[in-house]
């Protein structure tokens, strides 16, 4: 364990341009195998947990779309699909996401596969066994030594994006996915994470909120937020916090909006406005050259153009090293989700994961 910045979770966010060019190296010949037999399914379903589960909610709209699978693909958390008697029609792949590939979930998730007529792909961490029963394993990066996972979610992203690709021969959407590790390093290295920190460390809450593909990074956010830093942290998209949680939002909290170009667009702008009537700051994740949002935000930061099913591999990276910031601010270990801590230490080893 380290007990000092850098810690473990530093060293992933910046790993991210790298594992990325390998992703999409190593995988390719086990990417086409999986595509095909995809292709011919009547249902193909993404499942995972956490993070996983905000991998596979980018996914189903990757496959949707880029894949031209349309409402064929679709994602069903691995906790409801392996307890709720979820069974999985004949002719359907199952796409079990999970880093680790020890979530009980995820490994029930592909016995719901129909031997013969059916398949099952995992996207699971190197030197991963736990989703074995897989008939095509896509490997994302080495086991993270932080729990807080990082590299190996935009590495997922990236196989699913490259397996969507595959699925809808989108040869476009290939070609914008190659050139995402050069923006992503770009990006890394064009803010003072520190300083944004200190500017919004201590809030009293929150808000991330993301529309279309990220819905998934403001539930992603939260969540990095939660574990990293351990503040009260809540993920919606555009029309689900306007509708209800809004009215819970006051001039101590911080509103981070992820809003690059897209449908949600629009939406994303009422919320902006919405923060400014309550005095909320805004912190928005923008497409580059997007005037409008930085009238009404406090800070912005700006993302690459790229297509938006895309856009939540860049949009995630200020977001961990935000929470990864402001960890440092209030003293806490981002890596351990507070294992260390005898309580919780005993919380945790009190259910099976």
């Amino acid at each position: 364990m380290r007990t000092e910045h850098p810690f473990h979770m530093h060293d992933a966010i910046y790993a991210q341009p790298g594992a990325l060019r390998l992703v999409s190296r190593g995988n390719g010949d086990v990417i086409a195998k999986a595509a095909e037999r995809l292709r011919a399914m009547d249902h193909v379903i993404l499942s995972g947990i956490g993070t996983s589960w905000h991998a596979a909610l980018v996914g189903e709209l990757m496959l949707a779309q880029a894949g031209r699978l349309g409402h064929r693909a679709r994602a069903l958390h691995a906790f409801d699909l392996a307890g709720y008697g979820l069974a999985a029609p004949t002719r359907t792949g199952i796409i079990a996401v999970s880093h680790r590939g020890s979530a009980r979930s995820a490994r029930e998730a592909l016995e719901r596969v129909t031997p013969g007529d059916g398949v099952g792909v995992a996207v699971t961490g190197k030197e991963s066994d736990g989703l074995s029963r897989a008939d095509f394993t896509l490997r994302t990066v080495e086991q993270e030594a932080s729990r807080a996972h990082t590299v190996s979610y935009t590495s997922a992203l990236a196989l699913l994006a490259m397996l969507a690709a595959e699925v809808g021969r989108d040869d476009g959407f290939r070609r914008a996915l190659a050139g995402l590790a050069d923006h992503l390093a770009l990006l890394l290295g064009q803010e003072s994470w520190e300083e944004l920190a200190k500017r919004f460390a201590g809030r009293r809450r929150y808000w991330f909120v993301g529309g279309g593909p990220n819905t998934a990074t403001a539930l992603e956010g939260a969540l990095k937020m939660s574990e990293t830093s351990y503040a009260t942290a809540s993920g919606f998209n555009p029309e689900e916090f306007l509708h209800g949680p809004l009215a819970a939002m006051t001039s101590e909290d911080l509103v981070i909006l992820v809003a690059p170009a897209g449908p949600s667009h629009a939406r994303a702008l009422d919320v902006a406005r919405a923060a400014r009537a309550v005095g909320t700051p805004v912190l928005a994740i923008v497409e580059e050259g997007d005037r409008d949002l930085a009238a009404l935000a406090a800070e912005t930061i700006e993302i690459a153009a790229v297509p938006e099913l895309l856009t939540p591999i860049l949009a995630v990276v200020p977001l961990q090293l935000l929470s990864y910031h402001l960890a440092l601010e209030s003293g806490a270990n981002p890596d351990t989700m507070r294992s260390h801590e005898p309580a919780y230490a005993r919380a945790l080893e009190s259910f099976v994961p």
